[in-house]
């Protein structure tokens, strides 16, 4: 009896999960609204010297036209895709951990940055975003003495 009530109780999970698995987030629908495609999150790595703010990720598989880094304000994003070459039917896969599809990250930068300067590039299926910092100009303060 507490077997049933137990293998019961996980179907109700997984019939729930299907169901979550099911309905459309409004924030990954395509234009039409009939499709939608679960965006992933890109890992990265952000760190800084002296002088500049760097970004590293993995992008293997992710061809070049399938790329796009925008910066806005005080915000870098990062958008792609990840093609798979053939989808093999789910019940053929012992592991599946790679993902596929499109992906994207947003950072929010903590110091400002010569936005005319940033630099991208990939080697080995990393990349690699140079952001310099902004050189802080001195302000002079005109100070007039009250008599």
């Amino acid at each position: 009896m507490l077997k049933k009530k137990n293998k019961k109780n996980i179907e109700e999970v997984e019939a729930e999960e299907v169901q979550k698995d099911m309905e459309v987030d409004e924030d990954t629908a395509t234009d039409d609204g009939n499709d939608f495609e679960e965006e992933g999150q890109l890992s990265v790595d952000v760190y800084q010297d002296k002088d500049n703010i760097y970004i590293k990720s993995t992008i293997a598989g992710v061809e070049p036209d399938d790329l796009d880094i925008t910066f806005d304000n005080d915000m870098i994003t990062i958008r792609g895709k990840r093609q798979q070459d053939k989808i093999a039917r789910p019940e053929d896969y012992f592991y599946q951990e790679c993902y596929w599809g499109s992906f994207s990250r947003s950072v929010i930068l903590p110091v400002d940055v010569d936005e005319n300067n940033i630099e991208a590039t990939v080697r080995n299926g990393i990349l690699t975003v140079i952001l310099p910092k902004a050189k802080r100009r001195g302000i002079n303060i005109k100070r007039e003495d009250e008599e």
